[in-house]
C-alpha cells in the first residue's frame, strides 16, 4: 500500500524525470528493465506502479520485468502473498515479459551446490543474475544466431501469457566449484528440472515456446546436435520440440547456457501464492496495514478475482491450447 499510493506516490516522479534524462541519452531505445521482488512492499508496489507509469508514457517500448515470487522457504514478511497478488494484475496489463524466478527454487540450488545448510542472498542473487545474464546475451553480444530470442516466447495466440520461466546450468552458487562441462552436458542440465529457477516441473505444463542460449566457445552445429541428441534419448528430463537457440561467443567466459521457456506450468507458482492470498484474505489477516493507507477490501477481493482467471487462462491454454480472456486487467 504505501509502495504505490502514498511513499511511492511521492518518488515516482522523481524516479521518472532519471529515467527520461537516460533515456534522452540513448540513440535507439529499445525498452526497460526492471528487476523487483513481488513479495516486498517496494517491489510490489513502488515496482508496478513504476511500470505502469513507463508504460504510459513510453507505449512503443519494450517493457521487461525480472520479478522474484514468494515462497514459503524464503519469506521475509506474513503479507508477502498479499503483495504479489495486488501487483500481478498491472504487470499482465502493463508488461511484454516477465522472467520469473522463485525465491524457494533458488534457496534448494545453493543449497545443493554449496553443500550447506545456511544460505545467503549474495547466493541466491549469483544465481538470478547469471539467468538475468543469459537472457539479455542476444541483446548484448554479436552471435552466430543474432536475434531477440524472447520475441520467440510472446505467442500471439497468448498475449497475456507473457511470465517465462528460466533455469541455468552450470547451476551453481558463489563459492561452489565451477566444473568444465562438454556441450552435451550443458545441454542436458539445462532441460533438468532441478537447474528451474521457477521449481515448477515443466513436464507438467504445455511448452508455448522456449529459446536456449549457449555461451563460450562453441559451435552452432554443436547445440543443435546436443538438443537433438536429448530429444531422442532416454534421459529423464523435459525435452522442449520448439526450441529456437543462440550461441554467443563471449571471451573469457567459461561454456553456460541458459533456458527461458513460457511454459503453462508456472501456473502451479500463481496458484500456490493465490491460494495462500485467499487464505489471509478470508481471516482479514494483517488487513488493517492496507487499509491505514486508504485501500479498500474491495481492491483485494478484484485483485484476487484477476489472478485466479489469469490462472484459469494458463490453465485454458494447457488442456485445449486455447486462452480465454475472462477479464479486463487494464488499470
Amino acid at each position: 500500500a504505501k509502495g504505490h499510493y502514498t511513499e511511492g506516490a511521492k518518488v515516482v516522479d522523481a524516479v521518472l524525470e532519471t529515467v527520461r534524462r537516460e533515456a534522452e541519452r540513448c540513440g535507439n531505445l529499445e525498452g526497460f528493465q526492471l528487476a523487483h521482488s513481488l513479495g516486498g512492499g517496494s517491489g510490489s508496489g513502488l515496482g508496478s506502479l513504476l511500470i505502469s507509469k513507463l508504460r504510459e508514457q513510453y507505449p512503443e517500448r519494450l517493457m521487461s520485468t525480472v520479478m522474484v515470487l514468494p515462497s514459503p522457504k524464503v519469506s521475509d514478511t506474513v503479507v508477502e502473498p498479499y503483495n504479489a497478488v495486488l501487483s500481478l494484475p498491472r504487470l499482465i496489463a502493463h508488461a511484454d515479459e516477465s522472467l520469473c524466478i522463485d525465491n524457494g527454487a533458488l534457496y534448494d540450488i545453493a543449497a545443493r551446490t554449496l553443500e550447506r545448510t545456511t544460505v545467503t542472498y549474495s547466493d541466491l542473487n549469483r544465481l538470478a543474475s547469471a539467468a538475468m545474464c543469459g537472457v539479455s546475451a542476444a541483446r548484448r553480444f554479436p552471435g552466430q544466431l543474432n536475434a531477440d530470442l524472447c520475441s520467440h516466447l510472446r505467442d500471439i495466440q497468448f498475449p497475456r501469457l507473457h511470465f517465462y520461466t528460466p533455469a541455468i546450468s552450470p547451476a551453481i552458487a558463489r563459492g561452489a566449484e565451477e566444473p568444465v562441462l562438454t556441450v552435451a552436458e550443458l545441454t542436458q542440465q539445462v532441460f533438468d528440472e532441478k537447474n528451474s529457477l521457477i521449481g515448477s516441473d515443466p513436464r507438467k505444463g504445455r511448452c508455448l515456446g522456449a529459446s536456449a542460449i549457449f555461451r563460450g566457445g562453441m559451435m552452432a552445429k554443436e547445440v543443435d546436435d546436443a538438443i537433438t541428441s536429448l530429444q531422442k534419448s532416454d534421459v529423464d528430463c523435459w525435452k522442449p520440440t520448439n526450441v529456437q537457440t543462440g550461441v554467443y561467443d563471449v571471451p573469457g567466459l567459461a561454456a553456460s547456457a541458459t533456458v527461458v521457456a513460457n511454459s503453462t506450468a508456472i501456473r502451479h507458482n500463481f496458484k500456490r501464492i493465490s491460494d495462500q492470498f485467499g487464505a489471509l484474505l478470508r481471516r482479514k489477516a494483517f488487513l488493517h496495514w492496507y487499509t491505514a493507507e486508504g485501500m479498500d477490501e474491495a481492491e483485494f477481493t478484484e485483485a484476487g478475482r484477476k489472478v485466479n482467471d489469469f490462472i484459469a487462462e494458463y490453465q485454458a491454454a494447457e488442456d485445449n491450447g486455447e486462452a480465454n480472456v475472462t477479464a479486463n486487467l487494464e488499470e
